[in-house]
């Protein structure tokens, strides 16, 4: 796995009780498939080109609380590529406290901007992300 998010859990990324909330954890684990998207596939947005990502599924779970001020990482590997679609595991660590947050499972597909619907994955994006595929047991 590869280190794709480091932040920290600001207090207004928290709800009453002090933790960070629920969907702040989301769009944390949305920033870090970004940086993911670029070192397994060499994707970037905004460089105008034909084909994309799209998630079609995520499966959160978290395991426990941050609270505000906990830094933060995100790390993670591919565990499965499909003929069109990848699923990545990411795992939310806290740093402060040194336990896992939470883990997001999501399964994106390679999508073709201009037809709008899956594409297959080339060649040359399973090989540079061949590296970050994870074994089975993880």
């Amino acid at each position: 796995m590869i280190s794709v998010y480091r932040g920290v859990a600001h207090p207004w990324l928290c709800d009453v009780m002090g933790h960070l909330t629920t969907r702040h954890y989301m769009a944390m684990f949305d920033d870090a498939s970004y940086h993911l998207l670029d070192s397994a596939f060499g994707w970037q947005p905004g460089t105008g080109a034909a084909f994309g990502w799209a998630d079609v599924r995520h499966v959160l779970d978290y395991q426990a609380e941050v609270a505000a001020g906990h830094l933060l990482e995100i790390r993670a590997g591919v565990r499965r590529l499909g003929g069109s679609s990848a699923t990545v595991l990411y795992e939310m660590t806290d740093l402060t406290a040194g336990s896992r947050a939470a883990t997001l499972e999501a399964v994106s597909v390679h999508f073709d901007l201009t037809a709008r619907r899956a594409a297959p994955i080339p060649e040359a994006m399973r090989q540079r992300a061949a590296p970050l595929l994870l074994a089975e047991a993880d």
